[in-house]
């Protein structure tokens, strides 16, 4: 049997995940499991654009533990997944939370502002006792404040789209991904194109991560896109794992502590 710490691994990554959001997801999810034992990481964001707060929804946070019960992770994935900050003063962040995104929510926050809803995220974990070690930034987008907060916190590490961070030191990880943008048709056709040239280039990666958004969810061609590349991978012998057991692998094949 090959070692389980350098098999070709697969991550399959659920962004946005909210009450709002778990429809869109839910047949998408449950084709998944049908496949057998394909452990996820879902990012969840504690109060979805400031109307889905997870307090108010008792049914949705027992699917959750539901899910880590199958042995999927649950991550923190922003606070409000909205950017609620100042107008941007210059036309680079203005391109970059008006154009590129109106997501980036920890993209222009000040240290203390990061770590007061970083702070508020861990809390939210803690009170519904779910295990959490990682971050990972509405649209991958940080500010210098928010790296200096995620020092100073017990996470394991952060993400962007083609690394992982090991926390407190922010020592980067190779770790490529695939993801879409799926909003229009033209889109949808373009990010396929790109995401089967990318594949063919990371055929011999040690790891792949597929980075799935609702929007996917909510187009036949994107949705079967994410399906089949799943199924194409797993058939090419790579593992499903979740981030944190990936990561922990690492740790055990560089000798590193736990």
């Amino acid at each position: 049997m090959a070692d389980s710490m350098s098999v070709p691994s697969l991550l399959l990554v659920l962004h946005d995940i909210a009450p709002q959001t778990w429809v869109d997801y839910q047949p998408f999810v449950e084709a998944i499991d049908a496949l057998g034992h394909v452990p996820m990481t879902l990012l969840v964001v504690p109060d979805f654009h400031k109307h889905n707060d997870l307090q108010a929804h008792p049914a949705f946070r027992r699917q959750l533990a539901a899910r880590l019960d199958r042995g999927d992770e649950l991550a923190l994935h922003g606070y409000y997944h909205c950017d609620d900050g100042p107008m941007a003063t210059n036309p680079r962040d203005w391109f970059m939370r008006r154009i590129y995104t109106h997501e980036g929510e920890f993209y222009s926050l000040p240290r203390e502002a990061a770590l007061a809803r970083l702070r508020a995220g861990i809390e939210v974990f803690e009170r519904y006792q779910w295990p959490l070690q990682g971050f990972v930034a509405p649209a991958w987008l940080m500010s210098e404040g928010t790296r200096q907060a995620l020092r100073q916190l017990p996470l394991t590490y952060t993400s962007d789209a083609q690394h992982f961070y090991r926390l407190p030191d922010f020592t980067p990880v190779n770790a490529p991904g695939l993801v879409w943008s799926a909003r229009s048709a033209w889109r949808r056709g373009v990010s396929k194109l790109v995401s089967d040239q990318l594949e063919l280039r990371w055929r011999q990666a040690p790891v792949i991560r597929l980075g799935v958004h609702p929007v996917d969810m909510r187009h036949e061609f994107s949705r079967t896109y994410w399906l089949q590349t799943l199924k194409r991978l797993l058939g090419e012998g790579r593992v499903p794992m979740t981030k944190s057991h990936w990561l922990a692998l690492q740790d055990k094949r560089m000798g590193r502590a736990a």
